[in-house]
């Protein structure tokens, strides 16, 4: 993979997917930027990285406020003189509930950390991007962006919209050198996936029965197709959706 010597901020670094594609960044040889909302997280991802004598940097940031997301890029730039690619993993999952029976503070919070939080990310890194001449992003959507998920209305709505900016902002930006792309993880190992089956213990074996793999996904396989996409190796691919679900969707 490419990715030797790049700036990268990954956000939501602290556990799964972020922490897999952090790991992965720094063994290409990437320095990272170990963002995420628990800054203890964040500084034990980071020293793990720099123990197997990689480079990474812990920058606490809460995606769902402007303020945080603007300094975590300024003191990025700052500190390393530019920014190459963001990783935007930052999220948290649904409630489990029918659409009528939402609560609208969960409503609230998940819409204000999937989907405004990438947009704060978006938005500020294209700036960066736009100043310097050019730019990754890499945006973590899921396969509930991309088909039916019921019981799930925020989290549907939110992974929707990020599928959406990538490919609005993929258009918009083609002719000034910034990619803009996204994975759609299916079920995958992860805190979210242990809440839904610790919430409905009888989800674990009905999600299993519809993947045909008939099994979960690893942090680790997302992280692959990320770290693709963050490289130089995919430079001619722009407003993409790579889809890794075991084949759910078909």
């Amino acid at each position: 993979m490419e990715v030797k010597d790049k700036i990268i901020i990954v956000t939501g670094a602290g556990s799964g997917i972020g922490r897999a594609t952090a790991f992965l960044l720094a063994k290409y040889g990437a320095t990272v930027v170990v963002s995420d909302i628990n800054l203890e997280k964040a500084q034990k991802v980071s020293e793990e990285i720099v123990t197997n004598k990689g480079n990474a940097l812990p920058i606490k940031a809460n995606v769902a406020n402007y303020n945080e997301v603007d300094s975590l890029i300024k003191l990025t730039v700052k500190e390393f003189g530019r920014l190459d690619v963001i990783v935007n993993n930052a999220g948290i999952g649904p409630n489990l509930l029918k659409t009528h029976e939402s609560k609208l503070k969960d409503w609230d919070r998940v819409i204000a950390v999937n989907q405004t939080g990438v947009f704060y990310c978006m938005k500020v890194a294209l700036n960066q991007f736009l100043e310097q001449g050019y730019g990754n992003i890499v945006n973590i959507a899921s396969l509930a962006g991309l088909k039916a998920s019921p019981n799930n209305i925020s989290y549907s709505a939110s992974k929707f919209a990020v599928v959406g900016m990538t490919k609005s902002a993929a258009m918009e930006y083609a002719t000034k050198n910034i990619r803009v792309n996204a994975v759609c993880p299916g079920y995958t190992e992860s805190a979210l996936l242990n809440q839904l089956i610790n919430a409905k213990p009888e989800m674990d074996a009905i999600l299993k029965s519809v993947i045909p793999m008939k099994r979960y996904g690893k942090a680790a396989e997302i992280a692959d197709a990320v770290v693709w996409l963050a490289s130089d190796n995919t430079r001619f691919i722009t407003g993409q959706t790579i889809t890794l679900d075991g084949g759910t969707s078909l």
